[in-house]
């Protein structure tokens, strides 16, 4: 049973109103300030669509429905839990993988038994429409499944985050997704097996091998770029399912993804083709970060103290080190004890520090940074040449002044926060022998404006908070 086109007034109207949750849920959480609003809103939205749905059908028992529900919600309600926040991307990554698994087996469903879906014609056949719809669903939520899978091991570590270029890979992806294509296009006439399963395993198949090519400096373009594919599976799966609630919340996931990630590639100066082509252009032979033995000026905790503590404006650049010390909290501490001293302190936050987007705007809103402190950086660039400190926490890729010098760089391009330009650069980092997630050494640890505080960022911003005192 399905939604017909006698459909319930009632319902309809519980879809428009989950769909309008949908996209305040979105305005709320353009904003940290509003973020939490925002999060409501969704959920209350899904509630509504839930509900209705389960109301309008009858595909199982409700008491196996519940169980389900609570189930995968107590799965959820542990997981996030328990979930560190520097864990955050490579989560958003395994949801990403739920949500295109779910979109291939409600398409499965759908081929096994499609009159119970209400898509066959009078010969039970699939109607072309529906096959068409259904074969797109199936196929971008394998890809969203399989590509979602790598993301999670690159981010989780399991899995080298450098770019894994395959021979002739480009000739290969290209065939596989013609191949699906006309497999979908097949579809519409001959529904055998081989032919609906033969397209999901080269799904499969091409998720792996988009992502694999797609190097660690670009994995918040893929994180953003894999949340638009789940929503365009859902939406697709929601014409198949005669649902509006899906094609709505599919259709605003899949255009907002999509447009976010657009926006990453400019701020990150990629191509969004290529990027989304798995790492067209890239080379196998880029520049690998090698042990420099340059001089550098090291410094302590008592030095970084006192020279902030001599400045009228110090300005915070939180990167992936905080997330991994989890030094958020003890940074806020740290930059409350220089306002009462009556220095100005700003925060400045690249488009893609961290692991996806807006990952460091979560981690000070938790650590309670006023919003009017936090700054992006095309509107905080320019401060940095009058800043008399720029402290700089683990972010290794968005301050390299390689970018804008070095055309052999494999970040050469990308619009980075021009930390250089401040009097003092103080830049904590565990070690001079790492480099960051792009693999490239940064030249601004030997520069003569720059002080080095080798340890832990968290141990490191505590001695500070006690030197301050």
């Amino acid at each position: 049973m399905h939604e017909a086109s006698a459909t319930p007034a009632w319902v309809l109207i519980a879809y428009l109103i989950a769909g309008i949750c949908f996209i305040l849920a979105l305005r709320g959480l353009s904003s940290p300030a509003t973020s939490q609003r925002g999060n409501r809103l969704g959920m209350i939205g899904m509630a509504i669509a839930v509900a209705t749905t389960l109301a309008i059908h009858e595909i199982a028992s409700l008491p196996e429905i519940l169980a389900a529900i609570a189930i995968g919600g107590a799965i959820g309600l542990v997981t996030a839990r328990r979930i560190q926040m520097t864990a955050m991307p490579q989560l958003v990554a395994a949801f990403h993988s739920l949500v295109g698994m779910a979109a291939v087996l409600g398409g499965a469903a759908a081929y096994l038994n499609p009159e119970a879906f209400g898509i066959v014609d009078a010969a039970g056949a699939i109607l072309p429409v529906s096959a068409v719809e259904l074969g797109l669903g199936v196929a971008i939520g394998a890809i969203t499944f399989s590509g979602s899978v790598i993301a999670f091991l690159k981010l989780n570590g399991n899995m080298s985050g450098a770019p894994i270029l395959l021979p002739l890979r480009h000739v290969i992806n290209l065939g596989t997704l013609a191949a699906i294509v006309g497999l979908i296009a097949y579809f519409t006439f001959d529904q055998s097996p081989w032919v609906f399963f033969t397209a999901m395993a080269l799904a499969f198949a091409i998720g792996f091998l988009l992502i694999i090519p797609i190097g660690g400096a670009d994995m918040p373009v893929v994180v953003s770029m894999l949340n638009s594919y789940s929503g365009w599976a859902a939406a697709a799966m929601g014409f198949t399912l005669h649902n509006s609630a899906m094609i709505i919340t599919g259709a605003l996931v899949g255009s907002s993804g999509a447009i976010l990630s657009y926006i990453m590639c400019r701020a990150m100066n990629r191509s969004f083709i290529s990027v989304i082509a798995g790492g067209f252009g890239a080379v196998s032979g880029g520049p690998a970060a090698e042990a420099i033995d340059r001089p550098y000026k090291r410094g302590s905790a008592e030095d970084a103290a006192f020279l902030m503590q001599q400045a009228d404006s110090v300005i915070i650049v939180p990167g992936y080190g905080m997330a991994v010390a989890q030094a958020q909290h003890t940074l806020r501490e740290m930059g409350d004890m220089l306002k009462k001293q009556g220095i100005r302190v700003k925060y400045a936050i690249h488009p893609v520090a961290g692991r996806m987007p807006g990952h460091m705007n979560v981690l000070l809103a938790e650590a309670n940074v006023p919003y009017d402190e936090v700054f992006e950086l095309e509107d905080i660039n320019s401060d940095f040449a009058q800043a008399d400190v720029a402290f700089v926490i683990g972010a290794n890729d968005v301050t390299n002044p390689a970018a804008k010098t070095d055309k052999t760089s494999p970040i050469y391009g990308m619009p980075v926060l021009d930390v250089e330009k401040a009097r003092t650069v103080l830049f904590i980092k565990r070690s001079m022998g790492g480099a960051g997630y792009a693999g490239v050494d940064n030249e601004l640890f030997y520069r003569d404006n720059t002080m080095m505080l080798l340890s832990d960022a968290k141990k490191m911003v505590e001695e500070i908070v006690k030197a301050l005192g």
